[in-house]
């Protein structure tokens, strides 16, 4: 809650200028309220009328732009402009017309992005595959509604739905369409509204028919028997997963993952990829891709380019020579939007009440709704049957005396006692008075009069069957599945979606083959690093270092090489030698902190290269412990830069030294000067990387180990001198003979 001074005017102001009681002060009010009479009104309005499809298959959006055009009679063979359209729609729909344009854009054949369009549109209408292709103005396209909405709107005017009214109170509109199919389940929605959103794919209008009568006839039936899988509109290939599809048909919740579809043309040494899945654009798979070209991920193309035209999108991948055109699918599929996930989340409006749903509970939602639009039309039908009959029912007891009936009618006086003299003189009510006395003259005739008893008959046989229809939900049924039936046969086509089993995809190596050849690498102090090939360190030795700077670590090993820089913020950063260029001693080499990303103020303090992870990692901490490390604890199986936690941070580090073999030796040296000579072999390796370590010099107080490597021969005259019979040792201070040149490390 906040408060604000109230600023009251004086009363020269006041009279200088309108006063409005009231303005300028500002009162407390609990965000509960706000929340209750406006953020909730809010997300119930764009929950029920904007964003969730309901049984239909329609938002309200969707909804008034059809019921608009199926009014103006656009359910024909005439076009007309899609401006025109839009002005109509906007006495159903309150929003601005490029909101109801864009409706109708989605809906339409031009726009592809239906299994099954429902509005047939000539004009640039775009293309769902494309982020940039703009479409024309209203003014310049037509449109009509495409054959399919027949069965949207068929029996509309026979009560089978209610009617509301629209925004204003003027009009009259559908609060649902009786589609005759699960129009739901045949074409893609989405929507986002607060708090909850829809997903719903697309299926093959067949399959789902054939599904839907399978389930009205036993309600075990196996769903995925004839519903095989979703299919979308733009052909891409569904890489097909039973457990996935399964858990989908079950929750209505899931992920169905699409890759693209391509053909290599060899003549042209090219690729043409003809499908991207649904949720891609065009332009996005190109720039993905030009951009993995320029950092040097993807090195196998020499050109893209959108070749879509009237036959669809087409995008053309040039490839250089000897390039395996499979190879660089797989990687384009796992680099790009080629390869994408569609997900599912099959939120409904059920009676006004959002609801996730399986395909089996949805499609048996649909067929309730169905079967009381079916009961709703049956019962319209025998009314207006059991109307025409009661009319013929008075006609025939005056046809059977149509003297009398003349006569009553040439001797009423008054105009307005001739309903009532003929209901007196035949027995029949004020209704069918009115019928007979409407009669012409010509009508008089045998004809007519066998005729309409005719009428009558049929009318009683087709009242007793209407009756049965509605006291038998299987005839009912029955008449559903006539009607699947004949739609799946009169707009049923082929899947566009193939299918691809997971099982079945070989994947196969992607890796960019590196070329192995021998190389040095060399890191200095202060965290400088050099690759540099055996051939160019004999030209030229002689390393260029910055003022204060020395090599620290020289290893002889290969190109392909995985690199473990340790830092001291206890951090190890993993790279490999091929991300490094070849270099010369001549230059200081590249900077380790800013080549790979370490956080402000880290430094990189040991570099281990490896190929197979074996040997031990020795850290040596200041107060004389020592943790042994297997590298092994620094393997991942993914691909990460970064391990927090490399080594304990509970004591400052010394050194760090790397033994590929156990049995190695250990020189260390204290800061009183002392040296101890230890085996690796003697230490206990940890399996947990910040190990504290255990207890190896014993330190006077003050003092700590300075540094520590591995011990070569050319150090020590005596070394059998240093050596530790048991740990922790003290080590020994070197005699005035063995103190100087002799001890070169440090």
């Amino acid at each position: 809650m906040a408060k604000r001074k109230t600023t009251k005017n004086t009363a020269s102001t006041q009279k200088m200028q309108g006063y409005i009681e009231g303005a300028g002060e500002v009162v407390e009010e609990k965000i509960v309220s706000t929340l209750e009479e406006n953020f909730m009104p809010y997300a119930m309005s764009i929950i029920l009328s904007r964003a969730i499809p309901e049984i239909d298959g329609f938002k309200p959006s969707h909804r008034k732009l059809l019921y608009t055009m199926y009014k103006m009679g656009l359910l024909g063979s005439t076009r007309t402009k899609s401006a025109n359209i839009v002005g109509q729609t906007m006495r159903l729909n309150p929003h601005g017309d490029a909101a109801i344009y864009d409706t109708m854009v989605r809906l339409s054949r031009g726009y592809e992005a239906l299994l099954h369009p429902y509005i047939d549109s000539k004009g640039n209408f775009g293309k769902f595959y494309s982020r940039d292709m703009a479409w024309a103005a209203s003014r310049y396209t037509e449109a009509k509604l495409d054959p399919i909405c027949s069965e949207l709107f068929n029996d509309i005017d026979k009560d089978t739905v209610d009617f509301v009214d629209n925004y204003d109170n003027t009009l009259k509109e559908p609060s649902l369409l009786p589609a005759a199919f699960p129009s739901v389940l045949v074409n893609a929605n989405t929507g986002i509204a607060v708090g909850m959103a829809s997903s719903i794919c697309s299926f093959n209008l067949a399959e789902v028919c054939r599904t839907t009568v399978g389930l009205l006839k036993d309600p075990d039936f196996d769903i995925m028997s004839t519903l095989i899988a979703p299919d979308f509109t733009g052909g891409a290939q569904i890489v097909y997963d039973k457990k996935v599809i399964e858990n989908i048909y079950k929750t209505g919740r899931g992920s169905i993952k699409l890759r693209g579809r391509y053909r290599y043309d060899k003549t042209a040494n090219c690729i043409d990829i003809l499908s991207i899945p649904q949720t891609a654009t065009a332009e996005a798979l190109i720039e993905k891709v030009i951009d993995l070209v320029k950092q040097g991920k993807i090195k196998e193309i020499s050109d893209i380019r959108d070749e879509t035209g009237l036959d669809g999108l087409k995008i053309t991948i040039d490839l250089k020579r000897g390039i395996n055109p499979d190879k660089l699918m797989q990687k384009l599929y796992k680099m790009t939007p080629l390869e994408d996930s569609f997900s599912c989340n099959f939120n409904v409006l059920i009676a006004g009440t959002p609801k996730v749903m399986g395909v089996r509970e949805l499609l048996n939602e649909w067929s309730a709704f169905r079967i009381e639009c079916v009961k709703r039309r049956t019962y319209f039908d025998l009314h207006k049957k059991q109307e025409k009959l009661h009319l013929l029912r008075g006609l025939e007891k005056i046809l059977l005396d149509i003297d009398r009936a003349i006569s009553i009618i040439r001797g009423t006086k008054e105009e307005s006692m001739v309903v009532p003299n003929l209901m007196s003189g035949f027995g029949i009510d004020e209704t069918q008075a009115e019928y007979v006395a409407e009669i012409k003259l010509r009508q008089l005739n045998r004809e007519y009069i066998l005729k309409r008893t005719d009428d009558i008959s049929r009318l009683e046989n087709d009242i007793e069957k209407l009756e049965s229809v509605l006291k038998s939900n299987a005839k009912i049924k029955k008449i559903i599945i006539k009607e699947l039936e004949d739609i799946a046969e009169k707009y049923g086509q082929p899947r566009k979606s193939m299918i691809i089993y997971a099982d079945d995809i070989v994947e196969e190596d992607t890796a960019e083959e590196i070329p192995d050849y021998a190389v040095n690498l060399f890191f200095t102090k202060d965290g400088y690093f050099k690759k540099i090939t055996p051939q160019s360190l004999r030209m030229s030795s002689e390393h260029k270092l910055k003022e204060g700077d020395k090599i620290i670590e020289h290893f002889e090993t290969t190109n392909n090489t995985d690199i473990i820089f340790f830092t001291d913020k206890q951090q190890a950063y993993k790279t490999k030698a091929p991300e490094f260029s070849d270099t010369k001693a001549s230059v200081l080499g590249e900077y380790i902190p800013s080549k790979l990303s370490f956080d402000e103020g880290e430094n990189a303090v040991y570099m281990v290269p490896t190929k197979d992870y074996k040997g031990f990692v020795l850290f040596v901490f200041e107060n004389g412990k020592i943790a042994k490390v297997p590298l092994s604890a620094y393997f991942t199986k993914t691909n990460r830069k970064r391990l927090t936690g490399a080594y304990s941070d509970k004591e400052r580090l010394a050194s760090a030294v790397y033994v590929e073999n156990d049995d190695t030796d250990i020189v260390l040296r204290s800061s009183s000067g002392r040296i101890l000579i230890i085996k690796s072999s003697d230490l206990l390796a940890k399996t947990s990387r910040n190990t504290q370590g255990v207890a190896v010099m014993k330190l006077r107080k003050g003092h700590r180990i300075v540094y520590a490597e591995v011990y070569n021969e050319s150090m020590l005259r005596n070394p059998e001198k240093y050596r530790a019979k048991t740990i922790p040792a003290s080590g020994r201070v070197p005699s005035a003979d063995e103190s100087g040149e002799q001890i070169t490390f440090g």
